[in-house]
């Protein structure tokens, strides 16, 4: 034993009684112990007198530099006298009730559980065993247990563990014993081979015998039993065991449930829940479960328990419970592939888009053949010592090779290839020597568009009527596809504007070949472009030309799925009418300079889509006005997602109450919907952008609709975001606008089975609703309801044509044809800059040197806020005031504003006509299959063969989990700094240039937030064009700005949901942000300025964290995932995707992101 000098903290009188004994016990431990053992009991008595009497000793004993706890542990270890193990157990446990972790700490660090688990080997030994001994080494075990991450491994290889299942099995009549001993038992427990060892020994079975029905009497032993067996069970080794006492675990829940009316005992009702939820892991579990009626079992009790608020654990479990045990459905679809095709030329080698080409005909792809809910078999229980491994909180996805982070200027394609290029940079070699300055106008061109065949456009009725026949309309469709409807020409119809700007009326004749007369209803009309009958409408079923659709309740839901330029064919009751219709106008020629129907109608006839869509929706046609008041995030109601998860439950538990059929109109007694979106274009998922339109609404009727498809785990609908709603009649009324709207807005996943193929390979997933409810407030409505503010190509269009209109003669602007598309529509590539002030060399020179700044916008489809703020810049840009016409000074604006006008056009979520994710493919585009990526890459690396590399490259986006808006940059050193990564600090040498910009950004834009932005490259983000441009371009400010789809949650806009013109905001803000980039790196001003570069502070208040996992193909948000502090988990019953015996097995105690996703409560 090595000798022990006592110390002692300053302070403390070193004439301290307990310091004196524990010097005499220090002594006796240099001699033998076995001369005189009534000392050490005499000594460590007295110690044991002055601790339980004195909380000033148990300080001394533990505090900083003294050595007392040593002393402690050394007697104890050399002591074979049985009164002094006695007393320094009972000074152990005396010390380790009180004083929190710290002193266990201490303890373990001192090598103290192996001290006693030793002894406990040492004891057993004994015959019989010290009662006394065993009950306080085993009292003194379960509070230092959870505190040693290696307790587990401990009690295994040192054969403790079989010492207490046999004192356990000896002792079930003696309940002094037996609780101490299940207490070490269930942290033995929480390590998975541990659990598979004692299950194999019969422990299972032996708890069994312990717990039962209600009783008054030894609650706390029930207790703690019921958490154990809870522990053993999350092995499925063990569930397996225990699925034949299912019925009986449901039998004692209802005796204490119907018995503890004073609800004194939650923690146990709450540990026998615990106990089925593991048990129900498993699909034999899950079986059982159903077998035993659990299902009703579980309803009515936590029916019962729903007025009660200090119950909501029980009601969160057994909802938990209930609806992992919910038998899967497929969704009411033959396929989950999109209702629409476009056939590629050239099909990928690998990949998503490949494996659905190469499905086999005839094949099932909504579910899979069996239920594969389950993670893996009970027999692959992990046996090895998993725990042995070192496990990294980190994130794997991260990038730790320094070479594959360092910038990478490659020129992978010869100069004479790219020299094709040249030609959209006329600005670097104009000489202007033809420029008339005197009418600048003439003097800038446009290389035009490749002509368009033009179709008639037409205006059907919007108000659909029922037909004459109607029958019976159950709840759960799938979104309609709806009947083409006889098209009236709209080149007949004159549209003129009220004097008093109240309204336009409309004249109209009935289309030519129609056979039947169409009224034209006042106000409710919307225009439409006649083409080919619609093949099936954007909405999620795949069958073609239905008959006009029942009308059971006065609902006409025209589903547009995912389309912007929406395909939403009305019907009518054939009936006589006037061939004049009348069609109000509204008049905001004032507040939207930008809007004019009539162009937007020609931009809509030379765009070309894959359904052939054959209308307008009436907001894309007459425009949005944004509020005037501020829309607030919705505060979150108690309990909403709770009570709709309940409504599921309730459908399986009583399903003749509801008519579960699909249909194509519908209207219940409760006015809900079920709907389903279509997938991408080529692909057979991303389901989360939406817009479509109902009509014939009942006034002050409820609504419920469902979005029964959804894929992400999560999304800012449960924490305050609102559906967007846009009303005819209060358009009409001088109100055009998108309003948020709803209530009862929640996210949870559901009972709908998602298959393999679906998800990725992944197995036994499912779906997600995304559920609102609304109250029509107007008779004869037409609403329209989108996941963002809509804005199509053909709004883009008509916007550039607008600019180039209102172009002063000091502003340089061209646009150019990039190239075409799949699906042959032009993506536009736009210059902008301040014209020279005149033709001399001085001028000219200067104008050809501006740095440059190349923006890109809407590679996804469904973030229509990205073309909300770019609409902004553009038009700050374009604008007339000073800071504008500085900044056109400043730089040479290269512009592609929309990246993917296909998926725009067709309605698609993420991907383009390919079916693959265009922000994937920078790396190595196909120039047949993502075109506008090849070319836009090419203009980039032309910039930099020609050494005239971007100054900043910005790719707006939009982000569905996060609030505000924030950029994601590149960066060596914040990457490294991420990772374990050993670097020296010339590897790590980097220009802090990077984060001036969104420095600028966070000081003077509201809506940004500097501590949402992350500057760490991530693996999963090699192919996204941040990380090519800033890697192979070498480019060093290339970054994503994203934009909340919410709203905000710090500055000016704390609260509130973000809108247009807080969008627009940001897109001009963003403007005056690169002015005074410009500025600040002058050499001169920028040691003024050295706080924006202030990296070491940043990085300290704002580490950005990246995600946790890295990004798979399916529906990943363009950055890192983001959950905020809501207990989503429990809401949904979503269960981790990991098996628990996969788990670090010696974590015996959850961090706080943890436990708050363990936590038990619905808000």
């Amino acid at each position: 034993m090595n000798k022990h000098k006592m110390i002692t903290e300053k302070g403390v009188p070193s004439n301290s009684r307990v310091l004196m004994l524990f010097g005499q016990l220090e002594k006796l431990n240099r001699e033998s112990m076995l001369v005189d053992p009534e000392i050490a009991r005499q000594i460590t008595a007295k110690i044991l007198h002055l601790i339980q009497t004195q909380e000033k000793t148990r300080k001394e004993i533990v505090s900083k530099g003294s050595s007392g706890m040593e002393v402690i542990l050394a007697t104890l270890e050399n002591t074979q006298d049985l009164q002094s193990i006695l007393n320094i157990l009972y000074i152990l446990n005396e010390l380790l009730t009180v004083g929190g972790g710290r002193r266990i700490g201490v303890f373990v660090s001192k090598g103290g559980t192996g001290i006693l688990l030793q002894l406990v080997i040492s004891a057993s030994k004994e015959s019989p065993p010290s009662e006394e001994v065993m009950l306080q080494l085993h009292s003194v075990l379960a509070k230092v247990g959870p505190k040693d991450r290696k307790f587990g491994v401990k009690a295994r290889l040192n054969g403790a563990l079989n010492v207490t299942v046999n004192l356990l099995k000896q002792n079930l009549q003696n309940y002094k014993l037996l609780l101490p001993c299940l207490l070490v038992l269930q942290v033995y427990s929480s390590n998975t081979v541990n659990a598979v060892s004692l299950g194999k020994n019969g422990v299972v079975e032996l708890m069994f015998k312990i717990i039962g029905p209600y009783s008054k009497k030894n609650t706390s032993l029930l207790k703690v039993s019921l958490d154990t067996l809870g522990a053993l069970l999350k092995s499925k080794t063990n569930a397996q065991r225990a699925v034949v006492h299912v019925p009986i675990l449901l039998h004692i829940y209802q005796d204490w449930h119907r018995n503890d009316t004073r609800h004194r005992h939650i923690l146990i009702r709450k540990g026998i829940l615990g106990c089925l939820k593991n048990i129900t892991n498993i699909k034999l579990g899950r079986k059982a479960f159903i077998d035993a009626d659990g299902m009703r079992i579980l309803y009515n009790t936590s029916t019962e328990c729903l007025p009660v608020r200090t119950l909501d654990p029980l009601i969160n479990t057994s909802s938990l419970i209930m609806r992992k045990c919910f038998p899967k459905n497929r969704l009411p679809l033959p396929t989950i592939k999109s209702v629409f095709h476009h056939q590629l030329l050239r099909v990928p080698a690998g990949g998503p888009v490949a494996q659905l080409y190469n499905q086999p005909l005839g094949m099932d792809d909504v579910v899979d053949e069996s239920d594969n809910n389950e993670d893996a078999e009970a027999e692959n229980d992990m046996e090895n010592e998993v725990e042995e491994k070192d496990h990294h909180a980190g994130n794997d996805d991260i990038e730790t090779d320094i070479n594959n982070l360092r910038p990478k200027e490659t020129h992978s394609r010869p100069f004479e290839e790219l020299k094709i290029y040249e030609r959209f940079f006329m600005e670097l070699s104009e000489d202007f020597q033809v420029f008339n300055f005197d009418n600048p106008k003439k003097g800038v061109t446009a290389t035009p568009a490749a002509p368009k065949s033009h179709r008639p456009i037409i205006v059907p009725t919007a108000q659909a009527l029922p037909p004459k026949n109607p029958t019976a309309a159950p709840l759960q469709g799938e979104c309609p596809h709806l009947a083409p409807v006889p098209a009236l020409d709209l080149d007949t119809i004159n549209i003129t504007k009220d004097q008093d700007g109240c309204g336009d009326h409309t004249h109209s004749q009935t289309h030519p070949g129609a056979g039947l007369e169409q009224e034209l209803v006042q106000g409710l009309e919307r225009v439409a472009l006649d083409g080919a009958g619609p093949q099936g409408g954007g909405g999620g079923g795949n069958k073609h030309n239905r008959q006009p659709p029942i009308l059971a309740g006065g609902v006409a839901a025209r589903l547009g799925g995912e389309g912007e330029e929406m395909l939403a064919e009305d019907w009518a009751e054939e009936e006589e009418s006037s061939e004049e219709g009348v069609l109000h106008v509204p008049d905001t020629a004032l507040l939207l300079p930008l809007h004019d129907p009539d162009l937007y109608v020609e931009m809509v006839k030379s765009t070309s889509s894959v359904p052939q869509f054959s209308e307008v929706a009436y907001p894309d046609y007459f425009g949005h006005v944004a509020p005037t008041s501020r829309e607030h995030i919705l505060e979150r109601v108690y309990g909403v997602q709770r009570t709709k998860i309940f409504q599921d439950i309730e459908r399986l538990i009583h399903p003749n109450d509801i008519l579960d059929k699909v249909v194509y109109d519908l209207d219940i007694q409760r006015f809900e919907y079920d709907l389903v979106l279509n997938s991408d274009i080529n692909s057979n998922h991303y389901h989360q952008w939406f817009y479509f339109e109902v009509s014939g609404m009942r006034v002050g009727a409820p609504y419920r609709f469902n979005i029964i498809n959804c894929e992400k785990s999560n999304s800012q609908f449960n924490y305050g975001m609102q559906v967007l709603m846009y009303s005819v009649q209060e358009a009409i009324s001088g109100r055009p606008r998108w309003v948020r709207t709803g209530t009862d807005i929640c996210y949870y996943k559901n009972h709908f089975s998602r298959s393999s193929i679906a998800a990725g390979g992944q197995k036994g997933k499912s779906y997600y609703t995304m559920t609102f409810s609304m109250t029509f407030n107007h008779k004869d409505d037409v609403c329209y309801f989108a996941y963002h503010y809509p804005y199509t190509y053909s709004t883009l269009k008509m916007h550039l044509q607008k600019l180039e209109a209102l172009r002063t003669p000091q502003t340089y602007l061209r646009e150019d044809v990039l190239c075409e598309t799949l699906g042959g529509n032009s993506c536009p590539l736009l210059t902008i800059t301040a014209m020279p002030e005149s033709t001399s060399n001085d001028q000219i020179c200067q104008f050809r040197n501006r740095p440059l700044v190349f923006l890109s916008s809407r590679v996804h489809p469904g973030e229509t806020n990205a073309s909300w703020v770019m609409k902004g810049t553009l038009e700050f840009l374009m604008g007339s005031s000073p800071l504008a016409h500085s900044l056109r000074e400043a730089y040479i604006f290269k512009i592609v504003p929309m990246l993917n006008p296909d998926g725009v056009v067709n309605g698609n979520h993420r991907c383009s006509l390919s079916g693959e994710d265009l922000n994937r493919q920078w790396q190595n585009p196909s120039p047949e299959l993502h075109p506008t990526i090849y070319h836009t890459k090419s203009l980039l690396q032309y910039l930099a063969a020609i050494q005239r590399a971007p100054l900043v490259f910005c790719d707006y986006h939009g982000h569905s989990r996060k609030k505000n808006v924030f950029m994601y940059g590149c960066s060596l050193k914040e990457t490294v700094w991420e990772t374990n990564i050993s670097a020296t600090s010339c590897e790590l040498h980097e220009d802090l240039g990077y984060r001036t910009l969104p420095k600028i950004l966070s000081q003077m834009a509201p809506a940004f937030s500097m501590a949402s932005c992350s500057f760490v490259v991530e693996r999963s983000k090699e192919a996204t064009a941040r990380v090519v441009v800033w890697r192979e371009i070498g480019v060093q400010r290339s970054y994503t700005m994203e934009s909340t789809l919410c709203g905000c949650d710090q500055g000016k806009y704390k609260g509130l949901q973000i809108g247009t013109r807080e969008l627009e905001e940001m897109g001009a803000q963003f403007c005056v942000a690169l002015l005074r980039l410009k500025r600040l790196t002058s050499p001169l001003k920028l040691r003024n300025h050295a706080h924006l570069l202030d990296v070491e502070s940043d990085l300290t208040e704002t580490r950005c964290k990246g995600s946790s996992t890295p990004s798979t193909y399916l529906l990943e948000d363009e950055e890192a995932s983001f959950m905020e502090e809501v207990d989503y988990s429990a809401e949904s019953g979503d269960e981790p995707d990991n098996d628990p015996n996969t788990a670090d097995p010696h974590d015996n105690h959850l961090s706080d992101s943890e436990s708050n996703n363990h936590r038990d409560s619905l808000t």
